[in-house]
Order: C-alpha cells, then sequence, then structure tokens
C-alpha cells in the first residue's frame, strides 16, 4: 500500500502499522521526483508493507521522525520505532533498505 501524506499524521500512521517505509521529499526536489515511481514500483512488490510519501517541508511533526537533512531521504519503521535511513537517489541502495526492513 502507498499513500500521500494529506496531514502530519505520520506517526499515527507508524504506531498503527507493523513495518513502515517512508519517502521524505519536496516538490522542488528533482531526485525526489525521480525516485517516487521507483519507491512506488516497491510499494507495488511488497503489498504487506506501508508505504507513505511525505514532504519534509509541509509536514515538520512527520519529518521529526528522521534525520532528514537532505532529500530524499528514505526512512524505516518497525513496530512503531524507527529503525533505519538512508538518503539516497540509487535504487539499489532503496532497495537495499526495504529489504533490510522486510
Amino acid at each position: 500500500m502507498i499513500q500521500e501524506l494529506s496531514q502530519d499524521n505520520l506517526q499515527d500512521i507508524v504506531a498503527e502499522n507493523d513495518t513502515v517505509v517512508v519517502q521524505y521529499s519536496a516538490s522542488w526536489c528533482g531526485n525526489c521526483r525521480i525516485m517516487k515511481p521507483k519507491f512506488k514500483k516497491l510499494a507495488s512488490e511488497n503489498e504487506n508493507t506501508v508505504f507513505i510519501i511525505a514532504d519534509a517541508e509541509k509536514f515538520p511533526e512527520s519529518r521529526k521522525l528522521a534525520t532528514v537533512d537532505n532529500l530524499p531521504t528514505f526512512a524505516t519503521f518497525k513496530k512503531g520505532e524507527f529503525k533505519n535511513q538512508v538518503q539516497t537517489n540509487k535504487f539499489e541502495v532503496l532497495k537495499d533498505l526495504v529489504a533490510e526492513a522486510i
């Protein structure tokens, strides 16, 4: 399942789901736009995991759940806890992060 945040409620989604993978992005970020279809592809291949796209500028509380100082940042959460993150525009690195989380 994949969804884009429409409100600053990532904390609730992380608490309610076993495994969550987040792409922190921004509308102006070219690498974020490049990675978005790849992120969606991984979501379609892992239907038991929740994939979220969060605008790092619009949702500051959601951003605080990871260390987002470069975009795109990808973060994983398991059983309500932060697990790992990467800042990358490389699909293989993202794929490894997701595989580690699942």
